[in-house]
């Protein structure tokens, strides 16, 4: 959809994403184990809802509606009813009407396209918040809860890591396509670890990766899937992580931005936001992003935009080969090339176009239910210069987000202009 009445981000908030490996992640072997506890999905989602208020300098009983994006909260925090609890963060939202919007790890990008909804049928102010946390589980179990976002009842058998499992299966389609190996995914992985390392929100900020490290497979870095035909295609490296964290941000029309207390010169406008969904269970090429590509030739078609428009772009790299495959489908490169732009480049901080560039889901990290909502706020960052030793080298005023649920089964593309 391309809106009628202007929207904009007008700012935000965003926590640390945080999990195994991260230096303030509690677990048995930190030392303050028993001393201090990791932050509930209730404190992420009142932080972040305070905190976006705070950074356009309004009080929260101005808020016209706001959106909750999560997951699978009622697994891995017992709790549902989000948008209920959103409300209990300030006095000032009693009675705001709040809503919760579920589809796997494109809700972030739902909550976007709903709040767009809200502005076009005349709201002026909308919080949009996501958050997930997935480390109360251990690994196996997590992974049987993520399995949902999947068609559980045909797929999850596939293996015990079902999503790895289902990418490990691109890949191998991929590579047997273009010819190429699984190592070539190597320069996708060192460049997220790379961005993370200097970006001081990321899960991974003090995890370095090099390309020996990633291209091959080893005791640290081992092929983990039980399913044998599978178990060569896909190494932890390739993996998104499993993190804690939210993000917020305000959506404003421009009598929205009228109200604000500071930051309405930050605006960052929403030119074109569409939804695309294809059914579960039926990915017609597994070397194809079909619902992504639909999504995006919306946006392009409403906004007489093209790929070439592109200065910087957040997409959904829940594994390494969905990178190159969302680069391909968005038309950043031709068909089988979405490894080579990587390795040439292109898509560093310093490249033409810069992709991913705190660290993506692979180092920044992927609290599900935050994921599409950090996506527009990193590209609002990145056009204002906030984002300090991970600052793109170029200027960017043109930028994409593309986030996508399940295998590629639903699909937020959302394009976002700084005139």
């Amino acid at each position: 959809m391309k809106p009628t009445r202007r929207v904009t981000i007008a700012g935000g908030s965003i926590t640390p994403f945080i999990g195994k490996f991260h230096p303030d992640f509690i677990w048995k072997k930190h030392p303050d184990f028993g001393q201090r506890e990791n932050p509930t999905l209730e404190q992420l989602l009142h932080r972040v809802a305070l905190g976006a208020c705070s950074d356009v300098d309004i009080d929260p009983a101005i808020i016209d509606r706001g959106y909750v994006t999560n997951f699978v909260g009622e697994l891995f925090s017992n709790q549902g009813h989000l948008g209920a609890m959103t409300a209990g963060a300030h006095e000032g939202f009693l009675h705001t009407p709040f809503t919760r919007l579920e589809g796997a790890c494109a809700s972030g990008g739902l909550g976007i396209a709903a709040a767009i909804d809200a502005i076009q049928a005349g709201a002026d102010l909308v919080l949009v918040v996501g958050a997930e946390v997935q480390t109360t589980r251990n690994a196996k179990v997590g992974a049987d809860y993520l399995a949902r976002a999947a068609h559980y009842a045909k797929e999850r058998s596939i293996d015990e890591f079902t999503f790895p499992a289902m990418f490990a299966r691109r890949t191998r389609a991929y590579c047997e396509k273009h010819d190429v190996t699984p190592a070539q995914l190597a320069p996708i992985v060192v460049k997220a670890y790379a961005n993370a390392n200097r970006n001081p929100n990321a899960h991974m900020h003090a995890v370095t990766m090099s390309q020996e490290q990633a291209a091959n497979a080893s005791d640290a870095n081992p092929c983990f899937l039980t399913n044998e035909e599978l178990n060569p295609w896909l190494r932890i490296s390739d993996c998104s992580q499993v993190s804690d964290g939210a993000c917020g941000v305000i959506l404003a029309s421009d009598e929205g931005l009228d109200k604000l207390g500071s930051g309405a010169n930050r605006a960052v406008q929403l030119t074109s936001c569409s939804v695309a969904c294809g059914p579960l269970g039926a990915v017609p090429d597994y070397t194809r992003m079909d619902v992504t590509s639909a999504a995006a030739s919306r946006c392009y078609g409403e906004s007489g935009w093209d790929a070439t428009d592109i200065q910087i772009a957040e997409v959904h790299d829940c594994f390494s080969i969905t990178e190159a495959l969302i680069c391909e489908a968005l038309g950043f490169c031709d068909e089988g090339e979405g490894m080579q732009i990587a390795a040439d480049g292109v898509t560093s901080l310093e490249g033409s176009l810069p992709v991913n560039s705190g660290g993506g889901l692979m180092a920044f990290g992927h609290p599900v239910g935050a994921t599409g909502v950090k996506q527009v706020f990193e590209i609002f960052r990145q056009m204002n210069r906030l984002c300090g030793d991970y600052q793109v080298a170029n200027s960017p005023t043109r930028g994409l987000c593309a986030n996508m649920g399940g295998d590629d089964r639903t699909s937020v593309v959302t394009l976002m202009e700084k005139s």
